[in-house]
């Protein structure tokens, strides 16, 4: 078997098993009318592929090793967050009330073809963890140990924009007001910032090695989900609903997402 076609082949098995997990998924989100558990699941699984990557895939076991540490702390680590965040005793995230709203009578059809969207997504995200744990070559390149760095950082950095703006809702006076702290004060998105740059340590550590261009799916497919699908056009749109002039000057001042010193109002 060519090294494309057992790429292919785990990708197809990985999705098939994704699409069984996101069906039951969709079923619970019938229920409860919170489609977030769409997100979760898919960091969950993220997860839990990255260890089975580790433990199932041929290469160096030292590098598999920290591969499958660093899938699963950045799959778990979120699943928790958007638990704690979103779900948890929480109305359904604005961007899916959107959704809902704007598919009307179709919504749950809709949200059949994202949550199964989500599980093509489960496979194809994972294919730069796939590319880098079959690295032939000996641990660790200096790309590699530069992609680690860049890595540490943005994982940091997207827990830290979570933490506070997770901390500023709990305030009740700031119902209505829109987040300037930390991290929030220099860009309106910088969890999505610090996510590109999550997935664009991949790249760096892939720098050099057979088929390591195949890694640029994740930060590039992140972004335009971010960007273009289901990330800022349909937060911002909310956020202008829910706050009104305070979130466009907001925008007027502030970055959407490179961090900067924000404009004057």
């Amino acid at each position: 078997m060519t090294v494309l076609s057992s790429f292919v082949n785990t990708l197809v098995q990985v999705w098939l098993c994704a699409a069984f997990l996101m069906f039951w998924l969709w079923i619970i989100q019938n229920f409860y009318r919170n489609a977030v558990v769409a997100d979760i699941g898919f960091c969950v699984m993220f997860g839990v592929l990255s260890i089975v990557y580790a433990v199932g895939l041929p290469g160096d076991p030292v590098r598999k090793g920290l591969l499958g540490m660093m899938g699963a702390v950045y799959g778990f680590r979120l699943a928790s967050h958007l638990t704690l965040d979103r779900l948890y005793k929480k109305a359904e995230d604005a961007r899916y009330q959107t959704l809902r709203e704007a598919m009307g009578a179709w919504a749950q059809s809709g949200f059949f073809l994202y949550f199964q969207g989500q599980a093509v997504a489960l496979a194809v995200f994972s294919i730069p963890l796939l590319i880098l744990m079959v690295n032939p070559f000996p641990p660790f390149s200096l790309w590699e140990v530069i992609g680690i760095f860049c890595w540490v950082f943005a994982i940091a950095g997207e827990a830290s924009a979570d933490y506070q703006l997770r901390r500023f809702r709990m305030n009740p006076s700031h119902v209505g007001k829109t987040c300037r702290v930390g991290w929030w004060y220099y860009c309106r998105h910088p969890n999505y910032f610090f996510e590109g740059c999550i997935w664009s340590s991949y790249v760096v550590m892939a720098i050099g090695i057979p088929w390591g261009w195949l890694t640029v799916i994740g930060p590039l497919g992140m972004m335009i989900a971010l960007l273009k699908v289901s990330g800022i056009p349909y937060a911002e749109a909310r956020a202008i609903v829910t706050r009104g002039d305070d979130y466009r000057d907001y925008q007027r001042t502030t970055n959407a997402l490179i961090p900067w010193f924000p404009k004057s109002s």
